[in-house]
């Protein structure tokens, strides 16, 4: 029953790893997106594997993805 119980112990720890790891992710895109924002160019998620965020209806794939960045 012991070794049950260090199982169970160890599984707790790992979901609260992973809890906290999700929380940091989550946080950092938050950021990014503020910054972006600031930055004024929406928060288009570069790199996110296609998904773009729900606050720029019809943008799909920017074209200015693959273009060199704006300059100031």
């Amino acid at each position: 029953m012991f070794e049950y119980e260090i199982h169970q112990q160890r599984a707790v720890e790992l979901r609260r790893e992973a809890d906290e790891y999700r929380r940091a992710r989550a946080a950092a895109r938050a950021a990014r997106a503020e910054r972006a924002e600031r930055a004024g160019r929406g928060s288009v998620s570069h790199g996110a594997g296609g998904r773009v965020s729900t606050e720029v209806p019809g943008s799909t794939d920017s074209p200015r993805r693959h273009r060199a960045p704006r300059t100031a």
